[in-house]
């Protein structure tokens, strides 16, 4: 939802402003995307230790093109993966820029360290997810010297942008909590800019986004964007609440859009859940690798109930949690012991630090606590796989499973539901190497977390608090027993919904919207005010026109009776004074006022 309010510019004789058309229509624009990384794979070559590039499918910034126009240029600016040498670096930007339209901005091992793993992996990243350092050990303490990282980095970003912005024209859409600053440097540079911003995180109630030192600093960069992009409504509506309760402000919902009313500018709010690549998944599903997997756990699951979770092994993705519910399931349930098997597939932490190998030690723990009290000769309730999986492999498992579960406490959107739907649903290859016949009903069934983005858009899912385990593992057995024509529904209403709300749909979505929202960038006055993060803009009317003193003083001596009106507190006096008294001036002037037979003096 999105508020299709005036964005404003700085128009104004002293201000370095930069002139910008109305946009005709996305298609025809260029689009410059923003991310901590670029959407590319390095590979170094052995024989010259040159570097070779390619794009990386698994990219949400590279999979959103597709919802673009075909005549869309689109460039994308920021970061690789690989550390590359300094002497190399220019001829990298160079071919990168040339061949696949992306910039990188190369950073200095030592501020990476500081921006990535210092501020956004142990500072943000823990607030957003709802995590406060209460001790040491419960996250990261603030340390200014991350936060000047966070912010040296996205000036340097911004400094990327610059190299290749067209102010004009171009459309800018910057991704995710790494870059939640970015704005106010691209604002203050260019104050025509056309900026969208998304957030794939959650964003944390006022209660626990309020403890952030920086909190006004993040906000107030935010507001510098034109639309700001959430997952879900709770999101937006924390963000919201935030900006009332903190800076004051107050925001507008009418026929469906939400707009922040800041300094005479308008900030759109949308809210729009992110998909996945249709195109991506089907074909793997019809590689020929993938049909010869699926029919080998097939087999080795033979006579066997599968069960899959598929999590990065991170503190907030509560896998210890649905071991828990799974040991729960075969106590209280002894009839599903030797049939059902949870396999679990862990991914590489992103992150790193104490708390992922306390994750680790837990998990490897609690499966071999269950498989040692219920496994038995060829049997084994718990799977782990926590060695990385090609693509394919991955797909084979969602494939083969009667369930997902997914028992994250906090997770920004997830999109591994809507994975296993649209891979259960299958394809004819598969079908035929099953030995199943055309019309052989496609079904699934999910149990997921009521703490993830993707939850609200599952309506035939069986929602969970994770925190309870036993409710967990009723979830479980319910998913397991359901009979199979309300599985089918399920999973067609699943598969209609995850088909129509795909990645294009998303990507072409955000960017009508900021089209829309800045379309009548023109038509405001507007003036830069502010100094490093606390610049914004101040937008005015076409027909407004600055209030002078000699304008003042001359209606004053024209006028034959005058209403002042005068408040204490603001204007006599600072609002921050306690029981002191009017300066003397004050109370002279004032006097003066009273003393004039042809005015009415009223103070309160």
């Amino acid at each position: 939802m999105t508020v299709p309010g005036i964005i404003t510019d700085l128009d104004d004789d002293n201000c370095n402003s930069i002139g910008s058309d109305v946009p005709s229509s996305v298609s025809n624009e260029r689009i410059i995307i923003v991310g901590n990384q670029l959407p590319l794979k390095a590979h170094r070559r052995p024989e010259d230790q040159n570097w070779n590039f390619t794009w990386d499918d698994d990219s949400l910034l590279l999979q959103l093109k597709d919802g673009l126009g075909e005549d869309t240029e689109v460039i994308y600016v920021g970061c690789l993966k690989e550390e590359i040498d300094l002497e190399h670096q220019d001829d990298v930007a160079q071919t990168l820029l040339d061949t696949f339209k992306c910039v990188p901005a190369f950073l200095p091992p030592d501020l990476f360290t500081k921006f990535y793993h210092g501020f956004c992996k142990q500072q943000l990243w823990p607030i957003f997810h709802y995590m406060l350092p209460l001790s040491p050990d419960l996250g990261g303490r603030f340390d200014r010297s991350l936060w000047q990282a966070y912010v040296s980095v996205n000036k340097i970003f911004a400094d990327k942008i610059m190299e290749v912005i067209s102010p004009e024209d171009d459309f800018v859409w910057v991704h995710d909590y790494h870059l939640m600053v970015l704005p106010t440097f691209l604002r203050k540079r260019f104050n025509r800019v056309k900026l969208g911003f998304f957030l794939h995180s959650p964003f944390p109630s006022s209660e626990i986004y309020r403890t952030l030192p920086v909190r006004d600093e993040l906000l107030r960069a935010l507001l510098n964007a034109d639309l700001i992009g959430f997952h879900t409504f709770d999101y937006a509506r924390h963000f919201l609440s935030c900006c009332s309760r903190m800076l004051g402000l107050e925001y507008q919902s009418r026929r469906g859009y939400i707009g922040l009313e800041y300094y005479g500018r308008t900030v759109s709010i949308k809210i729009l859940p992110v998909g996945i690549h249709m195109g991506q998944l089907q074909s793997v599903l019809n590689l020929q690798e993938t049909v010869d997997k699926v029919a080998e756990l097939h087999e080795q699951f033979k006579n066997k109930t599968v069960l899959l979770g598929v999590d990065d092994m991170d503190i907030f993705k509560g896998i210890s949690l649905k071991l828990l519910a799974m040991e729960q399931l075969l106590v209280q349930h002894p009839d599903w012991r030797g049939k059902v098997v949870l396999v679990q597939i862990a991914n590489p932490a992103r992150g790193r630090g104490r708390d992922v190998q306390e994750v680790q030690s837990e998990t490897y723990a609690t499966v071999k606590r269950i498989n040692e009290k219920f496994g038995r000769q060829g049997y084994k309730p718990v799977i782990l796989i926590d060695n990385p999986l090609q693509f394919y492999e991955r797909i084979a498992y969602y494939a083969i499973a009667e369930g997902c579960l997914v028992t994250a406490v906090r997770d920004g959107m997830n999109l591994i539901p809507y994975e296993y739907i649209i891979c259960r649903q299958g394809n004819e290859k598969i079908d035929e190497r099953l030995q199943l016949c055309k019309s052989w009903p496609k079904k699934s069934m999910l149990v997921v977390s009521e703490f993830i983005g993707c939850s609200p858009s599952l309506s035939g899912a069986i929602r969970v608090n994770p925190w309870n385990i036993d409710s967990v593992a009723e979830a479980m057995v319910l998913a397991l027993v359901m009979a199979e024509p309300e599985k089918q529904l399920r999973h067609e209403k699943h598969y209609r919904y995850v088909c129509t709300h795909d990645v294009d749909y998303w990507s072409r979505s955000f960017l009508q919207d900021l089209e829309r929202t800045c379309r009548d960038h023109v038509r405001k006055r507007c003036w830069g005010i502010g100094f490093g993060l606390g610049f914004r803009v101040i937008a005015l009317d076409p027909s407004f026109r600055k209030l002078s003193v000699e304008h003042i003083v001359s209606a004053y001596k024209r006028t034959k009776k005058r209403a002042i009106l005068l408040d204490y507190d603001g204007t006599l006096m600072p609002q921050t004074s306690i029981n002191k008294s009017p300066t003397p001036e004050a109370i002279g002037v004032l006097n003066s006022l009273c003393k004039d037979p042809k005015n009415v003096v009223f103070l309160a």
